[in-house]
Formats: C-alpha cells, structure tokens, sequence
C-alpha cells in the first residue's frame, strides 16, 4: 500500500514553454503558463500567488538574465505535482549574487534597485531557489487542496 501512496505522490505533469528574451514577450508568456496551471489551482488566491511570482521571475529572466535581448531564450518548465507546483525559469545570463540581492530586502529595509522582487517571490511561494549561478530559478508552491493531477 505504501508503494501506491508513493506512486501517486509522484505522478506529475508537465510542460515547457521558451519565448524570447524581450520585454514584450513577457505577458504572453506568463499568460500560456498560467492557462496551463490554472485548471489545477484550487482556488484563486493560489492562482494569483503565482501569477504573480512568475511575473516577476519572467521579468527578471527577461531584464537582467537577457538583458532584453530577443535573440536570446528564457525557458521556463511547469511541473503540476499532486501536493505541488513547480516552476524552473532559465536565462542565459551569467547570474547574480543572490545573497547581496536580498540581504537588505531580508533586514526591512531595501533602498537598491534591485531584490525587492525575489522578497516578493519568497513571501507568495513556499521555496525559491536559486541554481547555475542565478541563471535558473525553481519556485515551489503547495497545494492547496492535494488532487489528482490528471
């Protein structure tokens, strides 16, 4: 029986979107994602908590990974597990300093250009991760009601 609980925990769907690494691409963008993820949140809320998140990760992709370049790709990977969401945006850019980034933004106080958005991802998902440097980003969000993925 536990084999079969294990099973359906990791039962998942996914899909892979890439657009072009420019400013306006980005509502487009986020607009097919969430047509993907939106038949799978169980409310609302959820629905507008990453929607918001993968606005800004797609904007700072875009932004800073691409620097507004549409000859370049951001790539972004949708995974709907039975407990979770999980979004992986990748950029081709050569990362930042996540740690120096959100440093003020952590101590209440933020008065850069920059990190305010990866305090707001962080408050609106339950993980954020950062890999390849800051090239890649994974957010993870729960659930709110933990379903069947198909």
């Amino acid at each position: 029986m536990q084999e079969l609980s294990q099973a359906a925990e990791e039962q998942r769907i996914s899909r892979e979107f890439t657009f072009p690494g420019s400013a306006e691409s980005i509502a487009a963008a986020r607009d097919a994602v969430m047509e993907f993820v939106q038949p799978y949140c169980a409310s609302e809320l959820e629905e507008t908590d990453i929607l918001i998140a993968l606005q800004e990760a797609l904007a700072n992709a875009v932004l800073h990974g691409c620097q507004n370049d549409p000859s370049k790709t951001v790539c972004c990977r949708v995974e709907v597990y039975s407990g979770a969401f999980t979004i992986i945006v990748r950029d081709p850019g050569p990362g930042f300093d996540v740690d120096a980034a959100t440093q003020a933004t952590e101590a209440g106080a933020n008065f850069t250009t920059h990190g305010r958005g990866i305090c707001l991802m962080r408050s609106l998902m339950d993980e954020v991760t950062y890999r390849n440097g800051g090239s890649e980003l994974q957010l993870r969000k729960l659930r709110a009601v933990p379903s069947k993925v198909a």
